[in-house]
């Protein structure tokens, strides 16, 4: 977990970066998530301040785009697609498979908070599919087989 003065230094450096302008509070957002790994409460609360934005207001945003999570989230999101070409393709044994390597339901994140595996309805790349994500690396025509060495990748 990071400490608060932490979390202080990662907002205010934030919202510098983009001039405290509030029209650049999902920007402002995804940089704090991508700092954190999720959006604490202290942090929302400190952007609600500084940017003189009601903490209500973002709260709506933080909850209405699914990108974002409100909870701790591992090193590396594995998003396994389940969208209708990768469910066809086998996306559902796919995340079978992660489940069981993982040992962690759709939603959860490891324990030693390598991973947070998440399902998503399309990916944008159903001729590739069945498909995994993992942080920015697209696996393609994955096979349960494959699985275990993509997860070693990362560990």
């Amino acid at each position: 977990m990071k400490t608060m003065k932490t979390i202080e230094k990662t907002v205010k450096d934030i919202i510098k970066k983009y001039d405290g302008d509030k029209t650049a509070m999902i920007a402002i957002l995804q940089d704090v998530q991508e700092e954190l790994r999720y959006l604490p409460k202290e942090a929302l609360s400190l952007i609600s301040k500084k940017m003189e934005v009601p903490l209500t207001r973002i709260y709506e945003i933080a909850t209405f785009y699914n990108a974002f999570s409100l909870k701790p989230r591992g090193k590396y999101l594995v998003e396994i697609c389940l969208g209708t070409a990768c469910h066809v393709q086998g996306g559902a044994n796919l995340l079978d498979r992660l489940e069981r390597d993982l040992a962690i339901p759709s939603g959860e994140t490891t324990p030693d908070n390598m991973f947070t595996l998440a399902e998503v309805r399309c990916l944008g790349c159903c001729s590739l599919a069945p498909v995994v994500r993992i942080g920015a690396d697209v696996h393609p025509y994955l096979t349960q087989d494959g699985i275990p060495k993509i997860l070693r990748n990362y560990k």
